[in-house]
């Protein structure tokens, strides 16, 4: 991991860019944060826009995971950003923008061509970003993950014993495949729906909540569009992280 440049919010928080090999990330901790006190560390997800694009939102989520006591960091996912296109996901995405405007079912196979490499490529990418970030002194876990595509979250909870609590954003197509890996899901859950989510299959939704093998899982369904979470969505999953993580 090698930093590339820092800056300190007015909030106190640092704000770190670095790079792991070819992958851009960034990296939030309290002021307090210390070799002596390390903290807990949630993994942000985002949808494949970008970085820079996703910058904002990221950041405040960021924010509030510090002034709760942990650290936060995300990576750009594979094929965004500045990182090196895929023409076949480019292509799978073009055809699934063609479908929903069209009002036409989205396939299995569209779906799958969509979202399958992107998840095989990122959690390896994810798990590698966390050897580096929690082998900082001033980072010392547990770890949680929140939110981006929930296939990527499926596939971390399942297979990352380091990850202990996710909460997820059902927003998003999800491969009939990522079901049965969501049975073996068995950390505690925290799963966000937007009711009226223009681009997410309800009833999808909540056939994928029902089949997690969590024991321990929460469903918070709001009114509203894919952009319309209210403010106090952010407050119930600030607490679930404050549960598991401290």
């Amino acid at each position: 991991m090698h930093f590339t440049s820092e800056q300190r919010l007015d909030d106190g928080v640092l704000e770190r860019e670095f790079t792991l090999g070819e992958i851009p990330g960034m990296l939030w901790t309290p002021a307090s944060a210390s070799a002596s006190a390390p903290v807990p560390l949630i993994l942000l997800g985002h949808p494949p826009l970008g970085l820079r694009k996703m910058y904002p939102r990221l950041a405040a989520r960021a924010r509030r995971a510090v002034a709760d006591g942990f650290a936060a960091a995300t990576v750009e996912l594979p094929g965004s950003g500045d990182r090196p296109r895929w023409a076949d996901v480019e292509q799978a995405r073009a055809n699934l923008r063609r479908a929903v405007q069209a009002g036409e079912p989205v396939s299995d196979e569209i779906i799958d061509a969509v979202v399958l490499p992107l998840v095989d490529k990122a959690v390896p990418e994810s798990q590698a970003a966390l050897d580096a970030l929690l082998s900082l002194p001033e980072i010392g876990g547990p770890v949680g993950y929140s939110g981006g595509v929930i296939s990527i979250g499926i596939r971390l909870a399942m297979v990352e014993p380091r990850i202990v609590a996710a909460g997820l954003f059902a927003g998003s197509f999800v491969p009939r495949t990522m079901f049965e890996e969501a049975r073996r899901v068995t950390i505690p859950l925290h799963v966000l729906l937007q009711w009226d989510d223009e681009g997410n299959d309800r009833q999808a939704a909540l056939d994928l909540f029902d089949a997690f093998g969590s024991t321990e899982k929460t469903l918070h369904a709001n009114m509203g569009g894919h952009t319309g979470v209210p403010q106090f969505a952010g407050e119930d999953a600030a607490g679930f992280f404050a549960r598991h993580l401290r």
